[in-house]
């Protein structure tokens, strides 16, 4: 049966675009493959000169759930295309573009961008055609009326992949825009090929239509005041990093929230647990990878009341059947494949977290304070550096 809005929050609680947005993904994601798989002749034309060249570096960036786009799949870009891949955000590079450009090399920059307009969007790839001298842009977008995409539209150095219409969230929070961009960045860069896209969808539905909603409801009668998310692999870890600003704006930041890696969290961010704190551990697939997320979940189950506790894994490999929530289907995707329907599960406490809170998902800021669209940031003129006048 097909998951409405209604089986997974009340009528009137203004979540209408928010939860619409999260139930649509597997559909979204499906339409970003034809997408792709449609446009494929011209992305590689654009893009095979550029692969090519071996000292080519290729840097992922946006601002926020954007920019955490580019922390999921960097080391799986990396791995496609055998290329220096980093992932920067457009907050780093307008801040800082000497350094965040420190070699004038060939450069690919790949930009995530929901509505693209907010002022760091456009500013990052003005910054880097003015900083490099060989630069060629790959615009991934959700809104074809942005600025982004009517600035590079018409330019001959870059490609704009525009996204499925739907997936330009009109919920305050990135919800199908970030998945829908990931996966095309994947599948655009050869880390992915289309006929992978139905095992993480066939999951996102099991979530949709009330998979794991029991466990949610759990954890979130315990009423925590703090949540954790950890992540070991590249992938995971900017998984984590999205999940917990998902938590603070969904909730209007009544709830803190904290992202580190599972070996990480032990030098100092662990500080934040008490009685209180839940804890979220994404569960790499990797064997290796994940004998340490198995470690700390062992080792927090041991000082946390029962239940405070999560493990989001594709695999019961290790794990007790209590307070795990199983993703079917994907014990042998790579890790990125997986944080796809994971980061379902960070959406779903998110917004249930934040109904919990008497807050609307759709507006969690009614003051205005923070925007759907960054509103407020004046982009300076970059000065020529002594050592660049002739």
């Amino acid at each position: 049966m097909k998951t409405t809005t209604q089986d997974l929050v009340p009528q009137d609680c203004g979540a209408d675009h928010t939860t619409a947005e999260i139930v649509q993904q597997p559909d979204v994601w499906r339409e970003v493959g034809a997408i792709i798989a449609g446009g494929r002749a011209s992305l590689d034309a654009f893009l095979a000169p550029l692969l090519a060249d071996e000292d080519l570096r290729i840097v992922l960036t946006g601002a926020g759930t954007s920019a955490f786009a580019g922390e999921v799949v960097r080391a799986a870009v990396a791995r496609a295309t055998g290329r220096r891949t980093d992932a920067v955000s457009t907050t780093d590079i307008v801040a800082d573009p000497h350094a965040s450009f420190p070699d004038d090399v060939p450069t690919l920059l790949v930009s995530f961008a929901r509505s693209g307009d907010s002022p760091e969007s456009v500013a990052a790839t003005r910054l880097a055609d003015q900083v490099l001298a060989h630069v060629h842009h790959l615009v991934i977008t959700c809104n074809s009326a942005g600025q982004l995409a009517r600035l590079h539209g018409g330019s001959a150095s870059s490609h704009v992949l525009l996204m499925p219409a739907a997936s330009n969230d009109q919920g305050f929070a990135m919800t199908s825009s970030f998945t829908g961009m990931l996966l095309a960045s994947l599948l655009a860069l050869g880390a992915l090929t289309t006929d992978a896209v139905e095992a993480p969808a066939a999951a996102a539905e099991h979530i949709t239509a009330g998979g794991l909603s029991a466990q949610i409801e759990e954890l979130l009668a315990r009423a925590p005041e703090r949540l954790v998310y950890l992540g070991s692999s590249s992938a995971l870890k900017g998984l984590a990093q999205e999940s917990a600003l998902k938590l603070l704006e969904l909730t209007g930041g009544a709830l803190v929230a904290s992202s580190e890696s599972s070996l990480g969290f032990r030098h100092g961010p662990k500080s934040v647990l008490n009685d209180r704190t839940a804890v979220v551990v994404y569960v790499s697939n990797d064997p290796y990878t994940r004998r340490y997320d198995l470690d700390i979940l062992a080792e927090l189950r041991a000082g946390l009341p029962q239940g405070s506790v999560v493990a989001v894994s594709a695999s019961r490999d290790g794990l007790p059947d209590d307070g795990t929530w199983l993703l079917p289907g994907l014990a042998d995707v790579d890790d990125t494949v997986l944080a796809l329907p994971a980061v379902l599960c960070a959406q779903l406490v998110a917004l249930r977290a934040s109904l919990h809170q008497g807050i609307r998902p759709d507006n969690p800021f009614p003051s205005g304070e923070v925007n759907r669209v960054v509103q407020g940031v004046t982009v300076h003129p970059l000065p020529r550096r002594r050592d660049d006048v002739a």
